[in-house]
């Protein structure tokens, strides 16, 4: 049954690329509604030769079809460079999808997908991009490039990580954050996907990985992915249930109802906390309800591009 399980995971989400693509282009095609209404799909992968350069760059194709010359650009001319952080600690892979899809996304499915859309765009724009992926270890690392060669290893190590389910692994968000700040030494836009469900709770060190991810002027933003309707308000049936700490194994049998009044209260209360930490720390705080779709982390991008030069 698990292999089954799997099999219909890779099978709904294997083609991360074009799922990524799909995001985008439903993305920029409602762009005239938005305040990026300028915005050009088309992305500058050429510059026009000048006398005196090398010739060993001259796209010739190019050229027999333009009359023109033109020069390919390369990862030396890239104008940004980002870095995306994923959590993957077991949390991130709830809800529990028998199916992956667009439409069908768990915690990690969903930063995946946007991770990969986010990948695209810089792609089309000869940006250089980086990736770290960590749950109770520092589970992979990639420096900041921009070879199609490196786009597709990226894409790869995210499809995995989310066919691939961890048991019982557990989140050491801020111990993974320094780490990962001192491997990024040119100024980034650095993109955090986290549901920031901490198995050891302490906000201090947790606040401290965050500034030190802002350190060297880099651009911080912290997506808070969560499944709005069953993590923040709680709407499950009034029928005796087992909630399940997936990253502990501890469990406890209750009504919903007798706590949910008091679990949305500390919840609002955890969310309004985190967004005036991030605030004071300058760090862009945004909620990403798994069921609400991309715009809000693709127009994240732009606003943050638009600032970043």
């Amino acid at each position: 049954m698990n292999l089954q399980r799997e099999l219909n995971k890779t099978e709904g989400f294997k083609n991360l690329e074009l799922l990524a693509k799909q995001v985008v282009e439903g993305f920029i095609s409602g762009m005239h509604k938005s305040p990026f209404h300028g915005f050009s799909a088309e992305f500058a992968e050429h510059k026009i030769y000048n006398q005196g350069e090398s010739t060993r760059h001259i796209d010739w194709k190019l050229f027999a079809k333009t009359d023109k010359l033109y020069t390919k650009r390369y990862d030396d001319e890239t104008n940004l460079r980002c870095h995306i952080i994923v959590d993957n600690s077991s949390s991130m892979h709830y809800p529990e999808k028998h199916t992956l899809s667009i439409n069908q996304l768990n915690k990690v499915a969903f930063s995946a997908l946007a991770s990969a859309a986010l990948m695209h765009l810089l792609k089309k724009q000869r940006d250089a991009v980086g990736l770290s992926i960590y749950s109770d270890a520092y589970d992979f690392y990639a420096p900041e490039k921009g070879s199609e060669r490196h786009h597709q290893m990226l894409l790869d190590k995210l499809s995995n990580t989310v066919i691939i389910k961890p048991e019982n692994k557990q989140t050491e968000t801020y111990t993974y954050l320094h780490q990962i700040a001192e491997k990024i030494h040119r100024r980034s836009l650095i993109f955090l996907f986290t549901d920031m469900f901490q198995t050891t709770t302490d906000e201090t060190k947790l606040f401290e990985a965050l500034r030190h991810l802002k350190y060297n002027k880099h651009e911080v933003v912290l997506f808070h992915v969560f499944d709005k309707e069953s993590e923040l308000t709680f709407n499950f049936d009034n029928t005796p249930k087992r909630f399940i700490d997936v990253e502990t194994g501890e469990h406890i049998n209750l009504y919903s109802e007798t706590v949910k009044s008091s679990y949305n209260d500390a919840v609002a209360s955890y969310f309004e906390a985190l967004k005036l930490k991030c605030a004071q720390y300058k760090i862009n705080y945004v909620e990403a309800d798994i069921n609400k779709g991309f715009g809000n982390i693709l127009t994240t991008y732009m606003l943050e591009r638009q600032k970043f030069g």
